[in-house]
């Protein structure tokens, strides 16, 4: 769920005059706040030990990833500083909406940044959320006129297009200073395997050590953010204590997603957890926020974009991509071309047009399929009834269907990013991003043992192009002659937007 790409088409193709010269956001200045020091409590004293190595451990997973984003928040005693850029309080929303507000009730301090994109009839919650004493709100580069729908309200901002479209999509969650999670997980169930009929296959990272504490000064840059603001100074709306309650309440009770114990066997549990985690060089890649107009194209977040282009361009055996959205931008397509002219194996997974959730990106993904084959890749696309999806869902799997949203570099055999960014040209020149280069043959080997199956011939679409030039899409037990697709409904609007020049914008 990274765009809302039709609802903001609609807006760039409908021009109103009275809005153009509507007045703009201006972000209220306030002072600086810092995260605290790292904790000192039996948990983190037996989890990290002496603090003086970084360790991390892959949750690949989305029913385990929840669990441990539960038991980090549970073990908190002094802090929770948490970034996303979507928060849905279904069921998996619920459960850690009731966990971090029963943190801040014991006396912990929690600090919630979250995008503006998907905040639309959320005010009462947020203000209701934002009034307990030890928690605050703020919402990143905000929509300012906040009222109707989502395409209502992106109208009523048209004149602000260009800062809005802008996003912060970076995923971090900080505990106490002494663990932290960072990947593609957004807060809501199909991230985490408990959506009742779609899921997305992803991942991320549990960390702890003193690498923690650089994402807190990164998540610290964003909190000072002038355009990081309190939903009080937002909205005229009154907090709802009935939509809290209801908001942090489970739909369904039936679900064994988490079990709380003893503080004793706690400690065992994180100890039997970390106990073969990885010590390699893990080194954070973050976007800085802009320091003027989110709009202002030339102060464009690319410092993640150059970094992954570095690495591409530093491979020498082979480059494993795993990307949920992929349009690749020229400075991409040409490193990709770039290391298959000097013998390195570059293989490929992403969405299907049936798998992929988001039409209009894959649109313009196809448009480089041609070109990416020609240069030598080798590309694979999710298989939305894969065999294995099983791995990364409740069961009974039954109906339901599987997509990626994973995003994970694989270089030669010693390094591994894991992040938020895609890409496409929205991660690499827009939106602002995060994740972490991992060096380490040991981690290598394991991400590699952990996706090898995405890509096989059970799970995954494989691309082959004929001798007349056709492009056939092979399975284990079949092969068709033109991509899958959930309808012809489907086909028809992925042919439309693949003729509309808004590749920039995805």
């Amino acid at each position: 769920m990274q765009r809302n790409t039709a609802s903001w088409l609609l807006c760039v193709l409908l021009s109103t005059a009275t809005l153009a010269g509507c007045s703009t956001l201006k972000p209220l200045g306030v002072s600086p706040e810092y995260a605290t020091p790292p904790a000192d409590n039996a948990l983190w004293r037996a989890v990290n030990g002496s603090a003086l190595e970084s360790w991390h451990v892959l949750l690949n997973d989305g029913p385990t990833a929840l669990d441990w984003r539960l038991r980090a928040i549970d073990g908190a005693s002094e802090s929770i500083d948490l970034q996303t850029f979507l928060w849905i309080f279904d069921t998996a929303g619920a459960l850690v909406l009731d966990h971090v507000l029963r943190a801040a009730d014991r006396g912990v301090r929690v600090r919630i940044l979250v995008d503006d994109t998907f905040l639309v009839h959320e005010d009462e919650l947020l203000l209701a959320i934002a009034q307990h004493p030890n928690i605050e709100y703020r919402v990143f580069n905000p929509f300012k006129r906040r009222a109707g729908n989502v395409v209502t309200r992106q109208l009523l901002n048209l004149a602000e297009f260009r800062r809005l479209d802008h996003r912060m999509h970076n995923k971090a969650m900080v505990v106490d200073n002494q663990v932290a999670i960072v990947g593609g997980r957004n807060l809501a169930d199909e991230y985490f395997g408990v959506h009742d009929a779609a899921n997305f296959r992803d991942l991320e990272l549990l960390l702890g050590g003193p690498v923690v504490q650089d994402i807190s000064i990164a998540f610290d840059t964003y909190w000072n953010d002038r355009w990081s603001v309190s939903i009080e100074s937002l909205s005229e709306r009154s907090a709802s204590s009935e939509q809290l309650a209801e908001a942090r309440q489970l739909a369904d009770t039936s679900l064994h997603l988490h079990e709380e114990v003893s503080a004793e066997l706690e400690i065992e549990q994180w100890l039997a957890w970390t106990r073969d985690a990885d010590t390699g060089s893990a080194v954070l890649y973050v976007d800085k926020p802009p320091e003027g107009n989110p709009g202002n194209r030339e102060e464009a977040p690319i410092q993640v974009a150059n970094e992954l282009t570095r690495l591409f361009d530093e491979a020498s055996r082979e480059i494993v991509i795993v990307s949920a959205y992929l349009i690749p931008t020229p400075d991409l397509e040409g490193a990709v071309e770039r290391a298959v002219d000097r013998g390195v194996r570059v293989r490929i997974l992403t969405n299907s047009l049936r798998s992929n959730n988001h039409v209009t990106a894959h649109s313009a993904y196809r448009r480089h399929i041609e070109t990416l084959l020609g240069h030598g890749a080798e590309v694979h696309e999710v298989h939305i009834n894969a065999e294995d999806r099983a791995k990364y869902m409740l069961t009974p799997v039954g109906r339901k269907t599987l997509a990626l949203h994973a995003k994970t570099l694989i270089i030669d055999d010693d390094k591994v990013f894991v992040g938020s960014a895609n890409l496409d040209p929205r991660s690499l020149r827009i939106n602002t991003e995060m994740g972490f280069l991992i060096t380490s043959r040991t981690f290598n080997q394991s991400v590699r043992d952990a996706i090898e199956g995405d890509f096989s011939g059970a799970n995954a679409w494989r691309l082959a192009v004929q001798e007349d030039g056709r492009i056939f899409w092979i399975s284990d037990d079949e092969i068709l002659e033109r991509q899958p697709a959930g309808s012809y409904m489907q086909r028809i609007e992925d042919w439309f937007f693949s003729h509309l020049p808004i590749e920039g914008e995805l």
